[in-house]
């Protein structure tokens, strides 16, 4: 008996077709509602932004490149480069910017120290610490403005109690701290630390409670130093906070205006002359708008320096 095989041809289209439709997701709103889901979300937050921060910014740069002045209906027109011409060969200027650095790596340099010693002792666990903590806090919590005006009164030649603290011991108890040359730029430089120094404090102290006890302590049974300890363990765990600190506190001390201004305006002499307090003074006190956005200008191109430094930095520190 012979049997016939037929073949039999399976479609194989339609199922597949079938199957490739269920395989698909559905869409709802797809990527674009889902990008508009962002920006609403977003939006919020980056209104404030742009509405107090990103359009001053803009209006400040355009008005550096025209002759703006003060008074009504003074005519603005574009005058392209030539505020940054006169600006190149304005020496009080360029001294101001002497000044403000030396003021903000004078600074910056003494408040690491000197916050890095306090945070050194506020990490040991003494007696009443938290009562030490606090009370490192307490600058933090006040305005420039009232600092400014506290170590007015202690700096005061005539009846301050840092100048009567000297005519006690037998030393010169007249001198006059902020209307001097020679002491006027030191003293506001010790303001300045005094006044800045719990934000990196609490910074660092954050830094060191998260340096691993257990390195300390393998090192210690080694026979190694405090000192040593120190130096090979507790400041490489330190770096990249101390890196991120020591950058913003230099950006931020470069910007200072109200503590200064307060204190001595700039005097005696222009010795404590800031480059903010000198584009101020040209805008508010002069009239010439336009020229004093265009040292505000440089100054952000200064600080746009410090910030690229300060992101590059933090990038490496991540990377390794």
């Amino acid at each position: 008996m012979t049997s016939t095989a037929h073949a039999v041809s399976i479609p194989t289209t339609p199922k597949t077709e079938k199957q490739g439709k269920r395989g698909k997701r559905p869409k709802v709103g797809g990527i674009h509602r889902g990008g508009r889901d962002a920006w609403l979300l977003v939006l919020p937050a980056l209104i404030p932004v742009v509405l107090f921060s990103v359009y001053p910014l803009a209006q400040g740069i355009l008005l550096g490149f025209t002759d703006a002045k003060a008074g009504l209906n003074q005519a603005v027109t574009y005058n392209g480069l030539d505020n940054y011409t006169q600006l190149l060969g304005n020496e009080l200027f360029w001294n101001s910017f002497r000044i403000g650095l030396i003021w903000a790596f004078g600074v910056t340099i003494l408040q690491f120290f000197c916050a890095l010693g306090l945070a050194l002792l506020l990490n040991l666990d003494l007696k009443l610490r938290w009562l030490a903590r606090t009370l490192a806090l307490v600058p933090w919590a006040m305005p420039p403005v009232i600092i400014a005006i506290m170590w007015r009164l202690m700096l005061n030649p005539t009846y301050g109690p840092i100048n009567g603290f000297l005519r006690s011991i037998g030393l010169p108890g007249d001198i006059n701290w902020l209307g001097d040359f020679s002491t006027a730029l030191p003293a506001v430089i010790v303001v300045g630390v005094w006044a800045g120094m719990p934000q990196t404090t609490v910074t660092l102290l954050a830094g060191l409670q998260n340096v691993s006890a257990e390195l300390h302590e393998a090192a210690a049974i080694d026979g190694a130093s405090t000192f040593r300890r120190f130096w090979h363990i507790t400041l490489p765990a330190l770096r990249p906070v101390i890196v991120a600190i020591t950058t913003l506190d230099l950006i931020w001390n470069f910007n200072s205006f109200a503590l200064v201004y307060v204190l001595t305006a700039g005097g005696p002499g222009g010795q404590t002359m800031l480059p903010m307090l000198f584009a101020y003074n040209e805008a508010f006190r002069y009239g010439n708008f336009g020229y004093a956005a265009a040292m505000g200008n440089v100054m952000v191109i200064i600080i746009a320096a410090f910030l690229f430094f300060y992101l590059r930095s933090q990038a490496r520190s991540r990377l390794s």
